[in-house]
């Protein structure tokens, strides 16, 4: 009887949005996402929101998420992929920031709506689970920030938590349920640069509106780039494809983590073992792209022995995901990796002139794939150094001689070819 009564419950819960007049043809496109990742333990929250297997017990955490395209009505994805354990979540709104501000803890209260799941507005999500909220009638711009409250009233009872460390935005969070609050506050309020447990927002859009999604490492996460302000490269090629009639329906999607490999786990999981995750099973996405191997060969053991086999399996890492993306008719972009070359390895780790060596040899084969990559842009050739090509120019260099300043993060956007989206908006053979 108790089942009975459970299920009975939860079905009466169950109220379904019907689908906006007028809107026959739409479909579910991303708007923004964030690469799933174990939390490694530095950059749980601090204490009181970290015990012993206990992670944001009865904790509020109000996050801002940037959106590439519009739309009237919305859903919101929470992933459990690295919990060891359920996840509860007991309460989720969302609603514009003040200003419309990134990273800021107020919101404005009349814009706040509580989402649900499958009618309930909470959720238990299992180990390595994934929630989609039921979709929701609010009016989100493109390039626009929204608010996302969530609220765990028990909390996760693990130190193994699902999140995505390099948000480069400012996150809050406090004890007690403020998931409609104007302003979180309270004795014990903390804020940091990271996003937890959510890993897409959806709008519902024509059928001519689609998704980019762009697999890389800490160059494309936004390394060196502005806290709050949105401006790692793809964020600035955002802002180009809004202003141009032919891409201005196209979202682009960061799937980043700083020191992600193609090759083995470490920093997220490694991106030959994530192109399903986070392409293929991505809403509305008809483009993809890869920005990334600089992390294989920076790790590989410094011999040619080791360097050659990290090589050749990086290239044989590329066809498979060339494979497995053309299977779907969507078309697989690639960059070159850029320098990693530095005075001495003590400024940078990564600089050597054997890894010099085979990363020219991954870049011959990325510019001339044959067929692999559907087209290429030389981000090496844009950014490098015209006196020394094993360097990032002085003008484009962070200072660790790896990462791109804002200088170079704008520069690579500036130069990546708007015109393939129209060249390839057909789609391509998924034979090979």
């Amino acid at each position: 009887m108790l089942v009975a009564a459970t299920l009975l419950s939860m079905t009466t819960a169950v109220t379904s949005l019907q689908q906006p007049a007028g809107t026959t043809g739409y479909h579910w496109v991303d708007t923004w996402t964030a690469m799933p990742q174990l939390t490694e333990f530095a950059n749980l929250p601090n204490p009181p929101f970290n015990e012993t297997d206990s992670v944001f017990f009865n904790s509020t955490i109000r996050q801002t998420i940037h959106t590439s395209i519009g739309g009237g009505t919305i859903r919101l994805r929470i992933s459990n992929a690295f919990g060891l354990n359920d996840l509860p979540i007991t309460a989720v709104t969302v609603a514009l920031p003040v200003n419309g501000s990134a990273g800021v803890s107020t919101i404005i209260p009349n814009t706040v709506k509580q989402l649900t799941f499958s009618g309930n507005e909470s959720i238990t999500i299992p180990n390595a689970g994934l929630a989609v909220s039921d979709p929701i009638e609010f009016n989100i711009g493109a390039q626009s920030n929204l608010a996302v409250t969530i609220y765990l009233a028990g909390g996760q009872a693990s130190n193994y938590i699902t999140s995505h460390p390099g948000s480069r935005v400012t996150s809050w969070y406090t004890f007690g349920n403020q998931i409609s609050a104007a302003n979180i506050t309270g004795p014990d309020v903390q804020s940091v640069a990271h996003w937890f447990f959510i890993s897409a927002l959806e709008v519902w859009a024509p059928r001519a509106s689609s998704a980019f999604a762009i697999v890389g490492d800490s160059i494309t996460d936004g390394r060196e780039s502005d806290n709050n302000e949105n401006d790692r490269w793809p964020d600035n090629l955002l802002k180009r494809m809004q202003t141009n009639k032919a891409t201005s329906n196209i979202a682009v999607l960061n799937q980043a983590a700083g020191g992600n490999r193609v090759l083995e786990d470490g920093l997220g999981p490694a991106a030959l073992g994530r192109i399903d995750r986070d392409v293929l099973s991505q809403s509305g996405v008809k483009y993809a792209m890869i920005f990334e191997g600089v992390n294989d060969l920076g790790d590989a053991p410094l011999t040619v022995a080791n360097l050659t086999f990290t090589t050749d399996r990086l290239i044989q890492a590329y066809k498979q995901m060339s494979t497995r993306i053309h299977a779907f008719g969507i078309p697989f972009f690639a960059a070159t990796i850029t320098p990693f070359g530095a005075p001495n390895s003590t400024i940078q780790p990564y600089s050597s002139a054997m890894r010099e060596t085979y990363r020219q040899q991954v870049n011959a084969f990325v510019r001339d794939s044959g067929g692999v990559f559907d087209a290429v842009v030389d981000f090496d050739a844009i950014l490098r150094d015209p006196m020394n090509h094993t360097q990032l120019n002085p003008l484009f260099n962070s200072g660790d001689y790896l990462h791109p300043n804002e200088a170079g993060y704008e520069l690579i956007a500036n130069e990546f070819p708007l015109n393939w989206f129209t060249e390839f908006s057909g789609g391509v053979n998924g034979f090979v």
